[in-house]
């Protein structure tokens, strides 16, 4: 197998994760809603920084660790429940606080800053993000080519189809932000995200090896 074929093989599959409605999509439509569409992309970029950072990982040999060890998938995973809860919490404390759900002003460095880093840890505390790219990138390494330039094209391949997906869920959103934003259907999308987060939070905790 080239290079070439492994990179469109690998291609197929993941554009097969990237359609399927996950806790990234969820993240990335509510950041489009309540920050616009500076904060979303830069949550998409975080999102796709930990993806490459799996996928090294995974390439070279540390994600086994966390297939093999299950301590160290407890504790990610554990880290991981929490981070998605609190997130969710935070989403459904705001929508019980009035005026919280006004139109936000354009995202300035700090705000595109704090939506990359929470898209990264959103990313990087997936455990299940791990796992996958462990199974899969030792099925698409041709044995002529470096684990560690593989470990970073083969998520790169996966970034571009995921930057495309969720740029069309945010240039969607901007479009009918000003209906989402209204104070009723932007109540409504806190407490339908958080509570979706939530069960996104139980399903990694409940998780096994």
């Amino acid at each position: 197998m080239s290079i070439s074929d492994s990179l469109l093989q690998f291609a197929l599959v993941a554009a097969l994760l990237t359609v399927i409605p996950g806790m990234d999509t969820v993240l990335v439509l509510r950041t489009a809603i309540s920050g616009g569409r500076g904060s979303a992309f830069a949550t998409a970029a975080g999102i796709c920084t930990g993806t490459v950072l799996w996928g090294v990982a995974a390439a070279v040999g540390a994600s086994a660790l966390l297939a093999a060890s299950e301590t160290a998938f407890t504790v990610l995973k554990v880290a991981g429940a929490c981070y998605m809860a609190w997130l969710a919490a935070s989403m459904i404390i705001r929508s019980f606080r009035p005026g919280t759900t006004a139109e936000a002003g354009p995202a300035g460095p700090a705000s595109s800053r704090a939506a990359w880093l929470s898209g990264t840890t959103t990313s990087l505390l997936n455990p299940k993000v791990g796992v996958f790219y462990m199974a899969m990138i030792p099925q698409f390494l041709p044995p002529e080519a470096p684990p560690l330039l593989m470990g970073v094209l083969l998520p790169l391949v996966h970034n571009v189809e995921g930057m495309a997906w969720f740029a069309v869920i945010i240039l969607a959103t901007h479009h009918a932000r000003r209906w989402l934003q209204s104070p009723a259907v932007a109540t409504t999308t806190d407490r339908i995200a958080g509570v979706v987060l939530l069960g996104f939070a139980a399903k990694i905790a409940t998780s096994k090896a």
